[in-house]
């Protein structure tokens, strides 16, 4: 297979079992946090070439569910207030949580951290269950990372 359909089917790969090309994800997370991609790297514990190919669809998937459960925190820890405002110690900080975190990631759970409770419960305060319920059913689509957490949200974790 040529090198350009390999990377197409790694992409498409890619949008099916993580809701989108792993590259908008990390290119995401570089440009929020203001880092390198290599400092990226270290952050989540894969090599910079390693997390070059996958963002690239050189390789399909991240084969470390470690790797990939502190990415989905630092997905989450843009939405910390501080964070989202660009203030540098609490991204510093939130960069350290999660290169620090061991999480354990099994079928049933993802790992959430101190600040996302918080967040969950804030948002538990705005609405009621069911209703997360229906709108993460609505976002599920085009935003899968937040239906997820209006789910969490709903099931009160």
């Amino acid at each position: 297979m040529e090198d350009h359909k390999i990377v197409q089917r790694n992409i498409a790969l890619q949008r099916e079992w993580y809701g989108e090309p792993l590259g908008d994800r990390v290119r995401r997370l570089v440009v929020a946090f203001d880092v390198s991609q290599a400092f990226l790297a270290e952050v989540l514990g894969i090599s910079a070439p390693m997390l070059s190919q996958v963002m690239s669809g050189r390789r399909a998937k991240i084969g470390n569910p470690v790797v990939l459960a502190r990415m989905i925190m630092l997905e989450r820890k843009i939405l910390v207030p501080e964070v989202a405002a660009g203030d540098r110690d609490a991204m510093q900080a939130a960069l350290e949580d999660v290169r620090d975190s061991r999480p354990t990631v099994g079928r049933d759970n993802i790992p959430v951290s101190s600040d996302e409770k918080i967040l969950l419960s804030g948002i538990r305060d705005v609405a009621e269950d069911e209703n997360l319920a229906e709108a993460a059913k609505l976002l599920d689509e085009d935003f899968p990372a937040i239906a997820d957490l209006l789910r969490r949200a709903g099931a009160g974790q």
